[in-house]
């Protein structure tokens, strides 16, 4: 079994090279995508087709309803359980998608959980009736980490309140004091190289056909599936929607609002790839179809 990752900004065209790649390659593909993950979420998301997903086999995708938490443990062990399949049935693996978080932990590691007291749970559940204070406590006890946590973000401000109140210690300390161990050792990463402008014009072509495909359609189902309170439904085409069906942007100021949106998650996309993983080869699409062919073969 061989594998290798592939990243790259949103709308760099991961996606159709990964399909290529694994259908040439005797591959399945592992998706990275944070949002794919999640079943009725499919324009926003901007999830392979069926046509496509029917070609390869695609694992991390449609494993949850949007009103479900999903953590990056769970995905590490989808990784475990994945591996094991392709070296049973000699297939190779493609990781592939924007949420390079979820690489960075697959070659890290993950640190080990503290068994949580119930006193500890209850004082937890206590603190986050008031999301705002409980954000507030974390970043006075933690300011470096919690850079990394949006203050809506309820779900991980409520894994690091649990490992704080447990062991009275920062998260920061707490991860130094029990490192992580990497689950993968060796893996080749390729990021796609792209030309800013030419990914712009990518961009705006995407959310053009996500609109045309239905995608108003869609978060109005999602909203009356799930309400707007899970944080699947605060993800870039998703909350530029919501203001346009509250009346706040005109259709047009809509598409505008994700097209910028989407291009400042590009930006932070490319900024972490190349600080959090240094020896990544960047290259062209058809730069990384030559290279990455030969190692697969």
């Amino acid at each position: 079994m061989k594998e290798l990752a592939l990243i790259g900004p949103t709308a760099s065209g991961k996606s159709d090279l990964a399909l290529r790649l694994a259908l040439e390659n005797n591959a399945y593909i592992l998706s990275l995508d944070s949002l794919s993950l999640y079943k009725e979420i499919d324009i926003a998301s901007a999830k392979p087709s069926k046509e496509e997903l029917a070609l390869v086999k695609h694992h991390g995708i449609d494993l949850i309803t949007p009103d479900k938490e999903f953590s990056v443990g769970t995905y590490t062990d989808i990784y475990r359980t994945l591996k094991k399949s392709c070296e049973e049935q000699d297939k190779n693996l493609i990781i592939v998608g924007g949420s390079s978080f979820y690489l960075r932990t697959l070659l890290q590691g993950l640190s080990p959980i503290p068994h949580y007291s119930v006193e500890t749970v209850q004082t937890v559940q206590e603190l986050l009736k008031d999301l705002p204070s409980a954000y507030e406590l974390l970043q006075k006890v933690d300011p470096l980490y919690m850079t990394g946590i949006e203050p809506s973000d309820r779900y991980r401000i409520e894994k690091m309140l649990l490992i704080y109140i447990e062991t009275k210690l920062p998260p920061t300390d707490y991860f130094e004091k029990f490192p992580p161990k990497p689950i993968i050792d060796k893996l080749p990463v390729y990021e796609i190289d792209v030309n800013r402008e030419y990914l712009k014009e990518r961009i705006k072509l995407r959310t053009q056909k996500m609109i045309g495909m239905g995608l108003i359609d869609e978060v109005c189902d999602l909203e009356y599936r799930y309400t707007r309170l899970p944080n699947a439904l605060k993800a870039i085409g998703i909350i530029e929607v919501f203001d346009y069906l509250d009346g706040r942007v005109s259709k047009d100021e809509m598409k505008e609002q994700i097209i910028t949106h989407t291009a400042q998650l590009a930006k932070r996309q490319q900024t972490f790839n190349r600080t959090q993983f240094p020896s990544r080869k960047l290259l062209s699409i058809e730069e990384i179809y030559n290279d990455a062919g030969k190692l697969l073969s």
